[in-house]
């Protein structure tokens, strides 16, 4: 259920250790604030020119380290995947681009261009694919790259594997150990193919950690002379699986009906890299009569796949992984607009940043629901008192016999928060459906302002 925004930024960052508990207790009402009215500068979410400069002092604060505020946000997710016996932790990175003068000296460059400046950030989102629910994020990292090595590939092979980008995934997973202590052992990382990198895969092996990654490279196996790819497209189908692919751009929407394979494989030890050859399991999935440009995934895997339908799983795992990518949509321009940010200095920025990363989780869970469990009660979104003021307020009828679905919640809150659907698309954007959430609070806090009058 998606709490008051007050209770929300009481449990993710009521335990911050900033070195003093003012700034703690500044951090929970700038987060609330935020979360109030996500995208909007903290000129507008403010309520007097006090709270404002409050706010201001917070965010400009050299004694506020980042990364603090991120472990007490992370610290309330470990508590959250308590309740669950099996999570995926669902990886992807993304560039944080600005474009304002003001700030460029203390950024990198994002392979855009001169005239565009960023950082990086590597971001692990928590899900439970039984319950079909977004726990929270568990891990974010961000860094710059140096102007000055940009267009140098060559430097690339001469640089230590810890001190790559690429081991930003091993990293990330040595902080979700870290944290999670022995939940790790429920934990499945879910990466695309930028982490089909021999060291990475050594390690999650080595620390019995489980993964699903997709493959990027055709790899040597000891199966044979052939290489993975040439292996995989020689093994029998062993079931089928039709998905549905969206229309995007010049392309229509169709519906692909995939052969599934799977096999174990030992991947060789690359020439140019020590240690040892590396036991997976394979299992790949291409679409039917379009072997050339159709829909094509080789993965990796140390899940046990004995069967068509372990590989279906498998296969169902990674296919969750959009919704990190659809999380870092939400948190840089759909949801808190982190791209729109106009600060002085990458350190401010960072802390307004890292905040809005726990909101645009929050946000995401709102959106989540109406997708995936629209048939299911309003209850797993909204409170009792709270679905039955949204009812009076949108339906004016008296309130029905059998509770409502999530798909009815989302469609009285974003045409609550103004959506028209003009467009006949049924989908609403995330600002939208937030400021309808936004609007049924105000109710909510009115109506229990007007029960406390008459006691």
């Amino acid at each position: 259920m998606v709490n008051s925004h007050l209770k929300w930024a009481s449990e993710q960052f009521g335990a911050a250790d900033l070195g003093d508990p003012r700034r703690t207790a500044r951090l929970v009402k700038l987060a609330s604030a935020l979360a109030n009215e996500p995208g909007k500068p903290l000129v507008n979410v403010t309520q007097s020119p006090a709270e404002m400069e409050g706010a201001y002092r917070f965010i400009r604060n050299e004694h506020i380290d980042a990364n603090a505020i991120a472990d007490a946000g992370f610290q309330a997710t470990v508590e959250q995947a308590k309740s669950h016996n099996l999570l995926l932790a669902l990886e992807d990175t993304t560039s944080l681009v600005y474009r304002h003068r003001s700030i460029r000296d203390d950024l990198g460059h994002v392979n855009q261009g001169n005239r565009h400046r960023g950082l990086f950030a590597h971001s692990v989102l928590l899900f439970a694919p039984d319950e079909k629910r977004i726990v929270g994020l568990i891990e974010q990292s961000r860094w710059t790259r140096d102007i000055a090595t940009r267009g140098k590939r060559r430097l690339h092979a001469q640089t230590p594997y810890q001190d790559k980008e690429g081991y930003k995934w091993e990293s990330a997973s040595r902080a979700m150990a870290t944290r999670l202590q022995e939940q790790m052992a429920k934990v499945i990382s879910v990466c695309d193919r930028e982490a089909d990198i021999y060291e990475y895969l050594s390690y999650k092996l080595a620390q019995r950690q489980r993964f699903v990654v997709r493959s990027m490279q055709s790899r040597h196996i000891e199966e044979g002379a052939d290489k993975l790819y040439a292996f995989a497209s020689e093994l029998q189908s062993a079931g089928v699986k039709q998905v549905h692919i969206a229309q995007k751009g010049g392309r229509k929407a169709r519906t692909a009906t995939l052969d599934i394979s799977f096999a174990p494989v030992t991947l060789k030890t690359p020439s140019n890299k020590q240690g040892q050859s590396l036991p997976v399991y394979y299992v790949g999935c291409s679409e039917r009569n379009n072997p050339q440009s159709g829909l094509s995934w080789h993965l990796l895997t140390n899940e046990p796949v004995s069967t068509p339908e372990q590989a279906l799983t498998i296969i169902r795992y990674y296919e969750y992984r959009w919704l990190v990518e659809e999380y870092h949509k939400v948190w840089k321009s759909d949801g808190t607009d982190i791209e729109s940010l106009r600060l002085q200095c990458q350190n401010n920025m960072e802390r307004l940043v890292t905040i809005n990363g726990f909101i645009a989780t929050r946000l995401l869970q709102l959106k989540f629901a109406k997708e995936h469990h629209p048939d299911t009660t309003v209850g797993q979104i909204l409170s009792t008192t709270a679905w039955k003021l949204l009812w009076a307020k949108r339906m004016k009828t008296k309130l029905p016999d059998e509770v409502p679905s999530v798909l009815w919640a989302y469609e009285q809150l974003a045409r609550l928060g103004g959506w028209k659907d003009t467009k006949r698309t049924g989908r609403a954007s995330v600002k939208v459906l937030w400021q309808g959430w936004l609007k049924l609070q105000a109710i909510l806090e009115g109506y229990e302002l007007a029960k406390s009058l008459e006691l």
